[in-house]
């Protein structure tokens, strides 16, 4: 055999066994590239829930309102407003005078009024002896039945005279009453329409009156929440960059928003004037409650993905690994760096303490005690 040919023998042998090998690999399930053991791809610090005592609390938002807002209008019709007395802002007291219109029209009905009212009075006088003399003489015959009847009807319709001017006199006065626009309770000018020298319609509005310069706090209350106030209950309010004000559940919505699914608590602010506050504020409150006992996780082990808050379950490997499992919690109220959670977990199980947010459901991770 020369040696070209054996170094061609050779070259197939070679071919042959490195073929055979791998085969053999393949058929008993071994993999020919080199595998490294599993690992995990983080280490984790775990955290169990802990019972502790919730205190009593429940924080909402919502904006400062007027407890009522009076409108104080026109009660006479086109007169021209001849002085103006209250502007915005002003503390005015119940019955005082806001504005007065030119009354001389006014004036001058009423005089009318009160001559007719003279007249009508002379004619009733009048028609009174009339019909009682008609009367005293009805038996001698000097007048018919008809005359007499016609003395007694003029004596009646000379009184119902007089009552029509008298009542046309009452309204009159009334009109010059009205001239003068009052305050109809105490409180503060929150709105001024009135502008001197117009003329304006009956009804128009004039001024707006928040009464008592009472405030209230309308807070937005998730449906699940509302279960837990009622009347009564004290609130502290917060409005950045003023003092707290503080005040007591007044009333609780009888209707909940179909759009958002919160209901509005009224919260009355007897205090919140005098410190500053105003109708229109976006304010924090906190409602207090009685505490009770809940279990807990840390805030820092939650993690909030499509609007939904969960929490990283550890279930220990075989291997010693542990692999991460998102649960969906369900949650109450705030402890300090704690959160009550209503539902999603037991309290014998191991979560991931910090850093849920990094993970994904299904992770292998080393869990070590924190």
């Amino acid at each position: 055999m020369t040696k070209t040919k054996f170094g061609i023998h050779l070259t197939l042998a070679v071919l042959v066994f490195c073929t055979g090998a791998v085969v053999k690999q393949v058929y008993s399930g071994e993999d020919p590239k080199t595998t490294a053991s599993p690992h995990s791809s983080l280490t984790v610090q775990t955290v169990q829930p802990i019972s502790r005592e919730i205190p009593g609390s429940l924080r909402s938002y919502g904006s400062i309102a007027a407890w009522q807002e009076t409108v104080i209008g026109a009660e006479v019709n086109s007169l021209r407003l001849r002085e103006v007395k209250a502007q915005i802002g002003d503390q005015v007291k119940k019955g005082q005078t806001l504005a007065v219109f030119d009354n001389r029209g006014i004036l001058a009905d009423l005089a009318q009024s009160r001559a007719a009212v003279a007249e009508a009075e002379a004619n009733l006088a009048e028609a009174q002896i009339k019909s009682r003399h008609a009367q005293e003489v009805a038996s001698s015959g000097a007048l018919s039945e008809m005359q007499v009847i016609e003395y007694v009807t003029g004596e009646k319709t000379a009184a119902a005279k007089l009552q029509s001017m008298k009542a046309q006199l009452e309204k009159t006065q009334l009109q010059e009453q009205y001239t003068r626009v009052i305050a109809s309770d105490n409180g503060i000018i929150s709105a001024r329409n009135a502008v001197l020298g117009s003329v304006v319609a009956q009804g128009q509005e004039l001024f707006r009156l928040i009464r008592q310069n009472r405030l209230e706090w309308h807070a937005e209350v998730a449906t699940e929440e509302l279960a837990r106030l009622t009347p009564g209950i004290a609130v502290t309010v917060t409005v950045p960059g003023f003092p707290q004000a503080h005040g007591k559940i007044r009333a609780l919505a009888p209707t909940v928003d179909v759009k958002n699914r919160k209901a509005v608590v009224f919260v009355d602010l007897p205090d919140a004037s005098p410190q500053g506050l105003r109708p229109g504020m976006f304010a924090r409150g906190e409602f207090r409650l009685a505490a009770h006992t809940g279990i807990t996780l840390p805030q820092e082990s939650l993690c909030l993905r499509d609007g939904f808050n969960y929490a990283f379950k550890l279930d220990k490997q075989a291997d010693g690994t542990s692999q991460a499992v998102r649960v969906k919690l369900s949650l109450g109220l705030r402890a300090g760096d704690w959160v009550e959670v209503l539902a999603g977990i037991e309290p014998d199980q191991h979560f991931v303490a910090s850093g849920a947010c990094f993970l994904n459901d299904g992770d292998t991770v080393t869990a070590v005690q924190k």
